[in-house]
């Protein structure tokens, strides 16, 4: 994809647009096989009403987009053992949207929204029992 990503950006929060992003990755899903797309960035993402968003996913689709950008945030166990398993978290919640799935209220499910860092190292990195029913997955 062409580097376009000035487009995206927001001036007065130095933020990039996480729909328009998301619109334009869409674009090129008809280039892969694969049923479902996970684009990967490390920009500051918004929509508007939010400050920020982990990532984002159409309901339902075949494209999803997260940020490492805020997943890199420090905590007390450390950074760098929790990016990779934030963004596996985010990456599953995200391909979760693209399968039809809503939020879910179990605040371990992979699902549950997250608002900050403490909701996403809360939660587990799989699907609840009744997200993965939904998804016809035994547990």
């Amino acid at each position: 994809m062409e580097n376009t990503a000035e487009k995206w950006r927001n001036p007065h929060t130095n933020q990039y647009h996480a729909t328009r992003i998301l619109e334009d990755l869409e674009k090129h899903t008809n280039q892969f096989q694969n049923d479902r797309l996970l684009g990967v960035t490390d920009l500051d993402r918004y929509v508007p009403g939010m400050n920020f968003v982990f990532g984002e996913a159409h309901l339902p689709g075949r494209t999803a987009i997260i940020s490492t950008y805020r997943l890199k945030g420090h905590t007390s166990h450390g950074e760098a053992e929790l990016l990779p398993v934030r963004v596996v978290k985010e990456g599953m919640h995200e391909l979760g949207h693209t399968l039809g799935l809503t939020h879910c209220k179990d605040p371990l499910c992979v699902m549950c929204f997250s608002n900050s860092l403490v909701d996403t190292d809360r939660k587990k990195e799989d699907y609840c029992e009744i997200c993965s029913n939904k998804l016809g997955m035994n547990k």
